[in-house]
């Protein structure tokens, strides 16, 4: 359970790549059965997100944020708006950020999909390419990273995304 070496090396060419690296390598070694077991999106980002806290100290990581300030997260354009219901995560609300909260201060957004998900992964490029371009929430870095469940759990996508 490694993340290949050309993995590896895209995550590096951003500033946030080490810290993803580190976060996704407990995430593999400590909690490989919920991917083994195709647990919840929520479950695995869930245990990320407090890897990467680890490494991101000067930053706030949280999952499934859902808020702009006070308000609820929308990307107007994408015509999508939270819904608490909704597990196969095609709602604006991130599965992981890194920011400063009750700040402009949008670091890093992540977006997840397990290999067992058949929701069009377009959807979460287009979320990730709203969360960099929309004034109101103009996150640094976006990042999109594919799990593989199952028998061999791993990292099958890494993907950085601009506006």
């Amino acid at each position: 359970m490694t993340i290949s070496r050309e993995i590896i090396e895209h995550l590096e060419a951003r500033a946030p790549g080490r810290s993803v690296i580190a976060a996704l390598e407990k995430l593999l070694a400590a909690d490989s059965y919920l991917l083994q077991v195709d647990a919840n999106e929520r479950s695995i980002s869930h245990r990320f997100g407090m890897y990467l806290q680890q490494e991101l100290l000067d930053y706030s990581v949280d999952c499934e944020y859902n808020r702009d300030g006070v308000e609820p997260k929308r990307i107007g354009y994408l015509d999508l708006h939270p819904d608490a219901e909704d597990t196969e995560s095609k709602t604006v609300f991130p599965d992981i950020v890194a920011h400063v909260r009750g700040q402009k201060q949008n670091y890093l957004v992540i977006e997840f999909k397990k290999s067992s998900n058949t929701v069009n992964r377009a959807v979460d490029f287009q979320k990730l390419r709203g969360y960099k371009s929309d004034d109101r929430l103009n996150y640094e870095h976006a990042l999109f990273i594919e799990l593989t469940v199952g028998n061999h759990p791993g990292v099958v996508r890494a993907e950085w995304v601009d506006a």
